[in-house]
Formats: structure tokens, C-alpha cells, sequence
């Protein structure tokens, strides 16, 4: 009788391809917001606003870029959108953020336009949208630490940065 030589590797294949369906396509997609910031009117320090998505994450209002849209207009767009925050100057491009995550059988290859944002006029009257959890103005540095992106939070970094520089 020949014995059966164990191919473990199989094994890993079988259980591997029982958890996920295969990836049908790759996409590409194109998305843009903007680190937001403003100057508190009664200590003169530096604030960041955050949204709070419905998974309870930290991060920056952001969006799809549209067709015909260039990603600083999404920026604006999205921040009005999600915020209301409804004056704004949109200053710099900080750089992009490439992730890529799963969508059923869909690879989605994101690629995420950040720029540097200031919020203008009454930036304490905001509305945001119904699926926000949350929204605050936080001191930068508490922004860069309750960020649940690093990329994010290094072009946070960056923002910060400019600002300083910019004298903005």
C-alpha cells in the first residue's frame, strides 16, 4: 500500500478560497477631501475638524470625485456636504492617500486627494450629514492622535506645517 504524502499547502488553499469569493474585477477609484482647520476665536490655537464615520473612525470629510470634477472642487463639495461648514478657502494640495479594500468580488484601488482647507465664517454653527456619529473641532495635535488613518494623520503633519510657514 503507498502511502499518501500530506500537501498541506491544499488544505490552506480550500480553507482560504471557502472564506472569501474570488476577485471578478479591479477598480479604480478617485476620491478627495480636505484637512480643515481654523483658529479657535477665544485662545487663538489651531483646530482640526474631524467626522466620526458610522464604524465610530475618526477621519476627514471626503468624497467621490464626479465626473468633469477636478479633486479640489470635490474637496470643497464633500466638506459642504458632509459638515455644512459652508465658507471655506481651499489652500494647498498635502498629497494622496493610496489604500485598496474589498467590495464583495470587487478589488477597489482607491486613490484619495487631501488638501489643506480653512474654514471661514461661523465655523461653529455646523450641521453635519445624518450617518455622521460625530464631528468636533479638536487642538491639532488631539487630531493627529484621535486619526484612525496614519496616512491621514502624516499629511495632518504636513498641514500643520504649511500652516506655520504660510502664516495662515
Amino acid at each position: 500500500m503507498a502511502m499518501r504524502r500530506p500537501k498541506p499547502l491544499e488544505g490552506i488553499k480550500k480553507l482560504v478560497n471557502k472564506r472569501r469569493p474570488a476577485i471578478d474585477e479591479v477598480v479604480r477609484e478617485t476620491t478627495a477631501g480636505g484637512v480643515i482647520f481654523r483658529h479657535n476665536k477665544t485662545t487663538g490655537k489651531l483646530e482640526i475638524l474631524l467626522i466620526q464615520d458610522a464604524k465610530n473612525r475618526w477621519t476627514i470629510p471626503k468624497g467621490h470625485v464626479e465626473p468633469g470634477e477636478e479633486p479640489r472642487q470635490t474637496a470643497a463639495r464633500e466638506i459642504q456636504e458632509e459638515t455644512g461648514l459652508q465658507e471655506m478657502r481651499v489652500h494647498n494640495w498635502l498629497g494622496k492617500v493610496n489604500f485598496r479594500y474589498r467590495r464583495t468580488h470587487t478589488l477597489v484601488l482607491m486613490t484619495m486627494h487631501i488638501f489643506l482647507v480653512e474654514g471661514k465664517g461661523d465655523t461653529d454653527k455646523l450641521e453635519g450629514e445624518d450617518w455622521l456619529t460625530d464631528m468636533k473641532w479638536l487642538p491639532a495635535t488631539d487630531a493627529i492622535d484621535k486619526i484612525a488613518y496614519d496616512d491621514i494623520g502624516k499629511l495632518i503633519l504636513v498641514g500643520m506645517k504649511r500652516i506655520r510657514e504660510q502664516k495662515l
